[in-house]
């Protein structure tokens, strides 16, 4: 608890300035610790560190500060600019059901912006608050990649702002030092980052544009609550499928989900196309986008959206996977290959635990180890689709399933699924398990 007590971010006094709170934010940037087995309900940061080479622009666009009336609801009680459009973001930076909790965090989409906005509900004694002072301090920016470097600042503001009530000069202060600021140097090591819509650079291989920083990351906490099942999610993830997580609050935690499973259908075969979209958190304001998208992954804490079939094509209840497009239905079977990846994966992130506990070893983080095994994984597939698509009879044989790591009877609908939706070429010679030799 007391290492807990040390990484949090101290409460801003009133006579502090923003400079202060970045000088005191550095100093804590730079006591992090390394790798270490300590996994918490709320993963930290699941993105990237940019690269000294190449250095995405993500610039802030907007801060604001929501508050929630008991006459009006949820209401943009403050932004800079001030003539931002910022239409919906009261009903995003403040989610459904966020009432019921004390903090929360939640990534969104604006139109073609990305959102951070840290939630807190503090008890007050006002008749006309009925008790309770609810507000949410977020940003939006060009790219969702590095907002997780503001999370910190959000979370000691939204305290500030239930504390003080309309000071805002720390807000401006922030606002005018980070808008249109490109990544420094001192900041830049590692990889680029980029989103899964994002092409990926030649210099940098496509598991490390992804990576994620913090050691008790989203992605080990994401495969042991699937389990096995993050196969039947990997599969529609490969088939850009449109994928809805639901969760009542909090959302955090499930807004990194979205992320993971972008992060499954990772790979830097050319020519396939964009990679699928993260929208993050999403309400009934979003259905009219929805209705035009063809592949994203988002999630809610709306349930009203489990009845609308045509938004979506798998449905994630907590840890129940569904579909209702019966081509689809059979891909939630897990198969024996599924099985055997499943205990690879663990296998490769015991070895790297034994690697830095007893060894002193540090070669990949979790993080990337997770991501390199999936970005290998379809990279082999789609190379082997399209070596066999380009070879002269285009056959494609039990033995070429098996070097890919599918089942040839289990994974047979998928990979039907999958060479159609891709248009790659190739004949299956799988037998079929209905009608056997």
């Amino acid at each position: 608890m007391a290492e807990q007590e040390e990484e949090s971010p101290l409460l801003q006094r009133d006579g502090d300035s923003y400079e202060s709170l970045r000088h005191r934010g550095e100093s804590h940037n730079a006591r992090e610790s390394t790798w270490t087995e300590t996994f918490t309900d709320r993963p930290t940061h699941p993105l990237s560190k940019p690269s000294p080479k190449t250095t995405e622009t993500d610039q802030i666009v907007c801060i604001f500060v929501v508050a929630f009336d008991t006459r009006s609801g949820n209401v943009i009680e403050w932004c800079m600019p001030e003539d931002v459009d910022l239409d919906g973001v009261e009903f995003k930076a403040m989610v459904s059901g966020s009432h019921t909790l004390t903090t929360d965090f939640v990534y969104f989409r604006k139109d073609n912006m990305y959102g951070l906005a840290c939630f807190e509900n503090m008890p007050v004694e006002s008749e006309i608050e009925r008790g309770a002072r609810m507000k949410s301090v977020g940003i939006l920016a060009t790219s969702y990649t590095l907002l997780y470097r503001h999370m910190q600042f959000l979370e000691t503001q939204v305290r500030h702002q239930l504390e003080t009530p309309g000071k805002y000069s720390q807000l401006l202060a922030f606002y005018e030092d980070k808008k249109g600021l490109l990544p420094s140097s001192s900041m830049t090591d590692g990889c680029t980052v980029l989103s899964p819509a994002s092409t990926p650079s030649s210099s940098c291989e496509p598991f490390l544009n992804m990576k994620i920083t913090h050691p008790a990351g989203c992605f080990s906490q994401f495969t042991r609550f699937f389990g096995e099942q993050i196969f039947i999610m990997w599969k529609y993830a490969l088939l850009r499928r449109r994928i809805l997580f639901f969760s009542p609050p909090p959302i955090g935690v499930v807004c990194y989900r979205v992320y993971c499973a972008c992060c499954l259908a990772l790979h830097s075969v050319p020519g396939l196309g964009e990679e699928i979209k993260p929208h993050f958190y999403v309400n009934v304001a979003d259905i009219e986008t929805l209705e035009t998208e063809v592949a994203y992954i988002a999630c809610t804490t709306e349930k009203i959206f489990e009845s609308k079939h045509d938004l979506y094509d798998v449905y994630v209840d907590n840890q129940i996977v569904r579909t209702h497009f019966p081509a689809l239905k059979e891909l939630l079977k897990i198969s024996s290959a599924d099985r055997e990846k499943y205990q690879k994966l663990n296998n490769l992130r015991s070895a790297h635990q034994f690697s830095y506990e007893e060894l002193g070893e540090v070669t990949l983080d979790e993080e990337e180890l997770f991501i390199t095994f999936f970005s290998e994984q379809n990279n082999r597939i789609f190379q082997t689709l399209l070596d066999v698509a380009n070879s002269q009879d285009q056959q494609l044989t039990n033995e070429h399933m098996k070097s890919m790591g599918l089942d040839p009877v289990g994974d047979r609908q998928f990979l039907m699924e999958l060479v159609e939706h891709y248009g790659i070429d190739v004949v299956l010679m799988v037998d079929n398990p209905c009608c056997p030799k």
